[in-house]
């Protein structure tokens, strides 16, 4: 594996899961105005909260960790959306004013 491979949240997630770890994958799939991250950028995480990779920063990152273990324990994906228009863009730390809608998947299973 080479350094830029290792640190590929896709390669990561495709390890956790070969060890048998329970993981999921954070996508960002839309972005409107200002987003710190763009499209395609990925995030893994695993059902301990390690996490690699990111789709924003700040803590949209922690509200997207939080609900990545509550779908490895459901296995129910899910479209999140954070946003300055939200009543918790400020909370959870999008205030650039842009818009973002990352996809949550369990890998494997």
């Amino acid at each position: 594996m080479t350094v830029t491979s290792s640190l590929d949240p896709l390669v990561t997630a495709q390890n956790w899961a070969e060890s048998g770890r329970d993981v999921a994958i954070a996508t960002v799939v839309e972005t409107w105005g200002s987003a710190p991250r763009p499209i395609g950028s990925h995030l893994a995480i695993d059902g301990e909260g390690n996490f690699v990779g990111s789709v924003s920063g700040g803590c949209v990152e922690g509200a997207v960790i939080t609900e990545a273990i509550e779908v490895i324990s459901s296995g129910t994906p899910k479209m999140l959306e954070f946003g300055v228009a939200d009543e918790t863009a400020w909370q959870v730390g999008l205030s650039c004013g842009g818009k973002i809608r990352v996809y949550v998947e369990r890998l494997g299973r």
